[in-house]
């Protein structure tokens, strides 16, 4: 059994959450910005000397206490120093541009480019190399989503390993045919 609800979330300064009338959201604001959370029934938020303690009221709500506090803890985070995610464009000729504030334009071999539209919130930084993407916001899941988005342009493929992946990635390299002797 997984013991992370038991885990106190500490609450850095400048950090304030409010809980909403019915005890389903969770608003949390800090320096970034403001980032709401689900929270499930049965589970109650109690702060004890700076730290916010995810309390369930008996054992059939088990197993959504991890789950409370973890989506408590990421939006805590992300409202502090926020979230980040890595991608890699590998293959030659392929690369991302900026068009703009919010649209960057990917160039991974098919015949046109694609434009990929950036929700609010969410931030990229292309390196002058043009392969390296950094994926940044307050909001976990859709920072998450955006960069699965992405990869999903155009997918690692198994042969030349060529396409959109995100840093650090193992793959898996397949072999390919051998020629007739």
């Amino acid at each position: 059994m997984s013991r992370i609800g038991k885990k106190p979330i500490a609450l850095p300064a400048g950090v304030k959450y409010t809980v909403s009338e019915n005890g389903n959201t969770v608003l949390v604001e800090g320096p970034k910005g403001k980032v709401t959370a689900m929270l499930p029934g049965g589970i109650k938020l109690v702060q004890k000397d700076g730290q916010l303690l995810a309390e369930r009221e008996n054992d059939k709500q088990a197993a959504f206490h991890g789950l409370a506090r973890a989506l408590v803890f990421n939006a805590v985070t992300g409202v502090t120093t926020g979230w980040t995610k890595d991608i890699d464009i590998v293959g030659i000729g392929y690369r991302a541009e900026m068009k703009g504030k919010n649209m960057v334009v990917f160039t991974l071999g098919y015949s046109h480019p694609i434009e990929f539209p950036l929700p609010t919130g969410i931030e990229v930084a292309i390196d002058p190399k043009q392969t390296h993407l950094t994926i940044s916001g307050i909001d976990r899941q859709k920072v998450g989503q955006i960069a699965a988005d992405m990869r999903s342009l155009r997918k690692p493929d198994p042969y030349k390993n060529k396409g959109v992946r995100y840093t650090g990635e193992k793959l898996k390299k397949k072999v390919g045919k051998t020629g007739a002797k």
